[in-house]
C-alpha cells in the first residue's frame, strides 16, 4: 500500500484497487474508506509509519458500499475501535445482511471491471460489529464541520463529505480520474447513470477547491472548475479510470 501526503492534514492510502484518505485534526484522526477485504492491519500499520496510533482514528466514514470501499471497515474497527459510518441504503450490505446490487454495466466498462477484480483479494468482509448511519445534511466532527452529501447513482447510499472550511471534498466513486494525466470523469459501475450526472451537479456546486476520488489522482485545486467540466461534457473522456 502506497502512502502519499496531499496537504498537511491529508494522506492518501493507496490499495491496489482503490483507494482511502487519512484527514488529521490535532490528535484525532478520521478515515474515508478502508479498502478491500485484508485492508485492515495495512491501515494500521500505515498510521503507525506516521508517527500515529490506530486508536487515534475516531470514525471511519464509508462512501459506498463496494468491497474495495469497505473490505477492511470492520478488521481496521476492531483494530482501532473507530466509530464506521455509512448511509441507510448501503447499511444493509456493509453489515452484511444482505448482498448489495450489481451495477449496471455499460459495455465499454467490462473490461475494466473484469481487470480490477483480478486485483481484489477473495474472502469475505469481516462486516463492522456496529454502524452509525448518516444521511443527507449531517454534519460530522471533523474537519471543522465535514457535511455528508447524498449522491446517489453509483450506489443508491453513496455519500460525498464536504469540509467547507478546508474546501475538501471527498467524492466516493460519483468522480473517478483517468490515468492519463488523471483527468476527472463521472465515475463507472454505477446503478443510475442519470442519477449519477445529477449528483455530480449537486458536487459541482459546493465550491469545492480539493477534490479526492475513490480511484485515479486527486484535484488539488480547482476542483469546483473539473466537476464543472464533467457536467457539460459527461461522455467517456479518453482513458478509462485509473484502477488504484
Amino acid at each position: 500500500m502506497d502512502v502519499i501526503e496531499l496537504l498537511p492534514r491529508l494522506h492518501l492510502l493507496r490499495f491496489p484497487v482503490g483507494q482511502a484518505y487519512l484527514w488529521r485534526d490535532g490528535d484525532e484522526l478520521t478515515l474515508v474508506d478502508a479498502g478491500p477485504v485484508g485492508s485492515g492491519r495495512a491501515v494500521a500499520d500505515a498510521i503507525t509509519a506516521l508517527d500515529r496510533a490506530p486508536t487515534d482514528v475516531r470514525r471511519i466514514v464509508l462512501t459506498h458500499f463496494h468491497e474495495d470501499h469497505v473490505g477492511g471497515a470492520g478488521e481496521f474497527a476492531a483494530l482501532s475501535g473507530a466509530e464506521v459510518l455509512a448511509h441507510p441504503l448501503d447499511a444493509p450490505f456493509v453489515r452484511g445482511e444482505r448482498p448489495g446490487p450489481p451495477p449496471r454495466f455499460e459495455e465499454w466498462e467490462l473490461p475494466i471491471h473484469a481487470e480490477a477484480a483480478r486485483h481484489l483479494p477473495g474472502g469475505p468482509a469481516v462486516p463492522p460489529s456496529a454502524l452509525t448511519e448518516v444521511t443527507d445534511g449531517d454534519v460530522l466532527g471533523f474537519g471543522g464541520g465535514a457535511r455528508v452529501v447524498h449522491v446517489p447513482g453509483h450506489t443508491d447510499g453513496s455519500i460525498a463529505l464536504f469540509l467547507p472550511a478546508h474546501g475538501v471534498l471527498f467524492t466516493g466513486d460519483t468522480v473517478a480520474a483517468a490515468p492519463d494525466g488523471g483527468t476527472p470523469m463521472a465515475g463507472v459501475f454505477n446503478l443510475d447513470r442519470a442519477r449519477l450526472l445529477a449528483s455530480i451537479g449537486r458536487l459541482a456546486d459546493l465550491g469545492a477547491e480539493v477534490a479526492c476520488f475513490g480511484h485515479g489522482d486527486p484535484v488539488l485545486g480547482g476542483a469546483t472548475a473539473a466537476l464543472r467540466s464533467i457536467v457539460a461534457a459527461p461522455g467517456q473522456p479518453t482513458g478509462t479510470p485509473a484502477s488504484r
